[in-house]
């Protein structure tokens, strides 16, 4: 395998991993939700929930003080490290690249993250997470 090669294998890994991270956060919160209808136990998981909460916290905060997101930059870098190839030339980062980056202007972003942040704060006072330390 070619250094090449090699570059946008880890890039795709980082992508793959960047959509991992946003189904965390998205599909994290709807299963709250649905854990509070559906009474199940480990939604008030703490730790879990303080993942949560810290993973829309960064997303957040790298939106108001218009941060990239290390993983983008990351990416972004192998991506021109193999070569300024695009995303064409994979299957994997074509489809992904195209679900994770939409194009709009910078303040739709900041208000979807902080306005989906807010109804993770909610979420924790809705749905309670256990104390620390207590099963």
């Amino acid at each position: 395998m070619e250094p090449s090669e090699l570059y946008l294998l880890a890039a795709d890994a980082i992508l793959a991993a960047h959509v991992l991270f946003v189904a965390f956060v998205v599909f994290g919160l709807l299963l709250i939700l649905i854990g509070k209808l559906r009474a199940w136990r480990w939604v008030r998981n703490p730790w879990f929930r303080l993942a949560h909460l810290a993973a829309i916290a960064v997303v957040v905060l790298q939106s108001w003080f218009s941060v990239i997101c290390p993983l983008t930059i990351w990416e972004m870098a192998l991506r021109e490290r193999a070569g300024g190839a695009v995303y064409s030339g994979s299957f994997i980062a074509h489809w992904l690249e195209n679900i994770l980056y939409y194009r709009a202007p910078e303040w739709v972003f900041v208000a979807c993250y902080s306005l989906f942040g807010a109804l993770v704060v909610v979420s924790w006072f809705w749905v309670r997470p256990r104390p620390f330390g207590r099963r």
